[in-house]
């Protein structure tokens, strides 16, 4: 809460609203407000009261501790949030306002709040696929700095960043993973790689959330224990199914292996030839009551809007809008931007917004978000290019944590393209307990989740090498309970 002042000449009262722990009221009567500020010097005396009621208070507790955002964890039993050591307005009234005395009004402001950084992180990238370029590039970032190595991982890939979240601090969010990955015809030492570690990721289960994956570049093939089969990414031959919204709910096993069949389209004629990955995946919790629900994989199909009409997109979308100045596109896979709302259901409330920036040349290119008040919890990573928020520049592979409070975003772009990614939500206010590839709110819970899938609840895992057709027959035959 924001401390307000109001003095108006002519009203019958003056109202100095200071928060501070416990239920206190001070009422002092005046005939002669002005005076009454100026001989008994009011403020002062209610600066001390304000002071002495929250050192004294009996169930005060440390400003910090009022602002804190951490949830309660699955060994710790949920805190309650009534009771007393809330903030409590001190209201002082007096009956009249002397008619001589001076008029000062300080009106509210209409202007929005900024969001302001809280922290910046730069999590470690780990050389994979392939693994000679990503122990290059860390080289590379010794030698020639951070920055030249990301524009260099821009180009050729070879790496992968997991963001590993501390779940109390960044709920709904669990993790976000980059990749950004090559496969070269002419790598020797990929054939030998992938004859012990597969191109993708063969069946394992999840339970208890949400994994969204948004591909960049490339594609993935999936496969799971629902007999449900898609291919999807950010080429021609994906018609545009560029993410996938899978919800484990009750329980799922899944397949996400590279789409490597195909070069890249600069290499379409080449004889040596790259295939060029690139994605996010985000894992978002889901509230207790909605963990064990039927799971379900579906695909969601980029659509291109104009600017941000009142037409309300389809069924199974995420909105692209372009700005004006053509300086910004913005994809919203999940919430709401600039009164565009993705129409994917989501029963968790939560934000998942890409932001590309391409100003002209020397020119800048700025992006503005309303955030609800409820997603105190707000993010960004940084894919590529360098961007300014909160008068302070953030470079590339760094993600940025947000200060709870605020209403307003601004984010600008002032040498040359960029890359953003914003998840933002509203905490979900229950015990988490996170292990594996299982996501729920207390230990036991992740234990029975492993009993379950070790009896086959979830059905029974395959090998990647399997054709679709044996495939489907192991499904058939190993059917999942969910």
């Amino acid at each position: 809460p924001r401390p307000s002042r109001r003095i108006c000449r002519n009203d019958a009262f003056v109202e100095l609203v200071l928060f501070c722990p416990g239920s206190h009221t001070i009422s002092l009567e005046s005939n002669n407000l002005a005076d009454k500020m100026v001989k008994t010097k009011i403020i002062p005396l209610l600066l001390a009261a304000s002071l002495s009621c929250h050192a004294f208070a009996p169930s005060s507790r440390p400003l910090a501790a009022l602002h804190s955002r951490r949830m309660p964890s699955a060994s710790s039993p949920s805190s309650s949030s009534s009771g007393s050591g809330q903030f409590t307005p001190l209201r002082v009234s007096t009956d009249q306002v002397d008619e001589s005395s001076t008029a000062i009004t300080t009106a509210p402001s209409t202007e929005l709040s900024q969001r302001r950084i809280a922290n910046i992180e730069k999590y470690a990238r780990l050389p994979v696929w392939p693994v000679w370029q990503g122990v290059f590039l860390f080289f590379a970032s010794k030698l020639f700095g951070q920055e030249v190595a990301a524009q260099w991982e821009d180009a050729i890939g070879g790496r992968v960043c997991p963001n590993f979240f501390t779940p109390e601090q960044t709920t709904p969010f669990v993790l976000l993973v980059h990749h950004r990955h090559a496969f070269m015809n002419w790598d020797p030492v990929r054939y030998i790689q992938r004859t012990f570690f597969p191109e993708g990721f063969p069946a394992h289960p999840h339970r208890g959330f949400i994994t969204v994956t948004y591909i960049l570049k490339g594609g993935f093939y999936h496969r799971d224990s629902l007999g449900i089969k898609q291919s999807y990414g950010a080429e021609e031959r994906h018609d545009g199914n560029h993410v996938q919204w899978l919800t484990a709910g009750a329980g799922i096993q899944h397949e996400e292996m590279w789409d490597v069949s195909v070069p890249d389209k600069k290499d379409e004629n080449a004889w040596l030839w790259t295939s060029s990955q690139e994605l996010y995946q985000i894992w978002l919790n889901l509230p207790a009551e909605h963990k064990m629900d039927k799971p379900d994989a579906k695909l969601l199909k980029a659509h291109s809007m104009e600017n941000s009409s009142s037409s309300s997109p389809p069924e199974d979308t995420t909105p692209m809008i372009t700005s004006e100045d053509g300086s910004t596109i913005t994809t919203i896979v999940a919430g709401e931007h600039n009164g565009v709302r993705a129409p994917v259901e989501c029963p968790t409330d939560a934000s998942i917004i890409r932001i590309q920036f391409a100003p002209s040349k020397d020119s800048k290119s700025t992006w503005t978000h309303t955030l609800p008040t409820s997603h105190e919890t707000a993010m960004l990573y940084i894919k590529s290019g360098s961007v300014t928020i909160d008068n302070q520049r953030i470079p590339p592979h760094h993600t940025v944590y947000l200060s709870p409070d605020g209403e307003q975003l601004t984010i600008s772009a002032t040498e040359g393209e960029a890359d953003v990614l914003l998840l933002s939500g509203e905490p979900l206010r229950e015990p988490i307990a996170s292990q594996g590839s299982m996501v729920m709110n207390t230990q036991g819970e992740i234990q029975k989740a492993y009993m379950d899938y070790q009896r086959g609840f979830m059905g029974l895992p395959w090998e990647h090498t399997m054709s679709d057709e044996e495939w489907r027959d192991h499904v058939k035959r190993n059917p999942s309970m969910y």
